[in-house]
């Protein structure tokens, strides 16, 4: 008894000062796998912050938000054809602010205001997309019409849209109707014909647009009974770089005497995009009924058209590469009415844009304009952008 006392009692002397020990000299991160782990991964995030991080998931499975955005301010100045300063201007071109999203695997949503005039809605919709062929949005977003209107303006060659675009796809358009180049409607979108490579999918050969609008343009009730039908349909022929595109829009717009009038517009265009060499034309056409009339058809409608074409390439900079510069020349006509012997103009423009970072892009563009009934002028445009 007396030994097993002994026995007992010579374990808890030696017990004691090793958990002392223990206590004294804390258990190293990498003699803890799990520590180690969740080091490991906050170390990943601190040395990759442009990664796109998962969205962090609130109770009931939701994902928390994304905010992004981007910022444009501008520098504008017209001159004469003899030089003199016509005009000149600083402005916020584009303010914009987004929350999107995931409510699910399949369904997303995003939001998007407007602050450079007043709060405005530019986008507001809801997408559901079961699978890579089949997607379907509603609420406010652009049409499907161009190849141009989708991109995003912080990423075109020059500091906007050109004269074609916004006069017939909704930005300022020739018939007096409809913004920012979008509507309400419900639209339905996908990839067809996959192509894959040693890695899986590469891209689709085909890809598609369709949608029924109001017709009437962003933050605006329909004001008629007809909604307009708008579709695109983009080809990879072989090569993910390069786009052949064709566009349509049928559609009625209703002026303040209560007349229907047709808004039909079609493009076709092709651009080649490897990161480095952007080739990109487009021509676009349109037709608008601006009058009533019980005369003929034709008699009450003017014919528009319009087309340009642009090159661009980047170049790299900086020790690491990630500095872009890109020399950029642009050509583009518009006859807001074709009918009308030399009623068309022309802008020539040469330009400079520069990704000094990622999130921050500096344009300067010089523009000869060009009337063919009337005098030359010219354009000078600075703008910086910064996207978040």
């Amino acid at each position: 008894m007396k030994r097993k006392f002994r026995i007992i009692v010579g374990t808890l002397l030696l017990a004691i000062p090793l958990c002392m020990n223990a206590q004294v000299r804390p258990t190293r991160p990498a003699q803890d796998p799990n520590k180690a782990k969740v080091e490991k991964v906050e170390k990943e995030k601190l040395e990759k912050p442009d990664r796109p991080e998962k969205h962090e998931k609130q109770k009931g499975g939701l994902e928390m938000p994304r905010i992004s955005g981007f910022v444009q301010g501008m520098y504008q100045a017209n001159l004469s054809d003899k030089g003199e300063l016509i005009d000149n201007t600083l402005r916020m071109r584009r303010v914009r602010l987004s929350v999107d999203g995931n409510l699910s695997k399949t369904v997303s949503y995003k939001i998007q205001g407007d602050f450079s005039r007043s709060p405005m809605l530019v986008d507001a919709f809801i997408k559901y997309k079961p699978c890579r062929e089949f997607a379907i949005q509603v609420g406010q977003f652009k049409t499907p019409f161009t190849l141009e209107s989708p991109i995003n303006p912080v990423n075109l060659e020059i500091f906007d849209y050109g004269e074609a675009v916004q006069q017939l796809v909704g930005y300022k358009d020739v018939c007096g109707v409809g913004a920012l180049g979008r509507d309400l409607g419900i639209m339905a979108t996908g990839s067809l014909f996959p192509v894959e490579g040693e890695e899986g999918y590469k891209y689709s050969i085909v890809d598609y647009s369709i949608g029924v609008f109001n017709g009437n343009g962003a933050n605006q009730l329909d004001n008629n009974n007809s909604k307009d039908l708008v579709g695109r349909l983009e080809v990879h022929p072989g090569l993910k770089d390069l786009t052949l595109s064709g566009s349509y829009y049928y559609g009625k717009y209703t002026k303040d005497d209560n007349v229907n009038c047709a808004r039909n517009r079609w493009a076709a265009g092709a651009q080649y995009n490897d990161g480095k060499l952007v080739l990109r034309g487009e021509y676009i056409s349109g037709k608008t009924g601006y009058a009533p009339t019980t005369i003929p058809e034709d008699l009450g409608y003017f014919n528009s058209n319009g087309y340009y074409g642009v090159v661009g390439y980047n170049f790299a900079l900086g020790k690491d590469k990630s500095q872009k510069l890109m020399p950029v020349l642009r050509y583009e006509h518009f006859a807001k009415d074709a009918s009308i012997t030399k009623g068309g103009t022309n802008w020539y423009t040469v330009g400079l844009n520069y990704w000094p970072l990622k999130s921050v892009n500096c344009k300067l563009d010089y523009s000869l304009v060009q009337k063919e009934a009337g005098d030359n002028s010219h354009r000078v445009v600075a703008m910086v952008s910064y996207k978040f």
